[in-house]
């Protein structure tokens, strides 16, 4: 199925990045493991409005789990392996793998990552951007 593009307006120019950003989200939405909550934390003191991502992680050590941040993309991974000396009677718990990863908006900072109580924490920043205005001459050609 081919999508439409939705920023071709002739006023929106140079946007061909998003288009292919949002293509990648779109692919990357369909798994629903782990489960994950985003939230704004209010701003402490002077500090600016922080974005939390949470993903319930149980069961995963903190060797287990990676994360990195590649161009845009930050990108969480767990891995499990099998262990061999147990032997289960009921295995409804199973060793698993996952990938998890998130498209980041221009200037988005990486604070940290916290593990507790199977919750992997990160917390993300954009630092206030300045604005900049700048006068374009023109030349006259006669």
């Amino acid at each position: 199925m081919s999508r439409m593009p939705s920023l071709s307006s002739p006023f929106l120019l140079g946007f061909d990045e998003i288009e292919r950003a949002l293509d990648r989200v779109a692919k990357a939405a369909s798994d629903g493991y782990p489960p994950y909550n985003i939230e704004r934390v209010a701003s402490e003191g002077n500090t600016p409005d922080r974005l939390r991502i949470t993903l319930a992680v149980a069961g995963f050590t903190r060797e287990q789990l990676e994360i990195t941040l590649e161009e845009n993309q930050l990108l969480i991974r767990g891995r499990q392996t099998e262990d061999k000396t147990r032997h289960y009677l009921h295995r409804g718990i199973a060793a698993r793998q996952f990938q998890r990863s998130f498209l980041l908006a221009e200037g988005m900072e990486v604070l940290g990552a916290d593990l507790a109580n199977g919750l992997l924490s990160i917390d993300l920043v954009r630092p206030e951007a300045e604005r900049i205005v700048r006068r374009i001459n023109i030349l006259a050609r006669d």
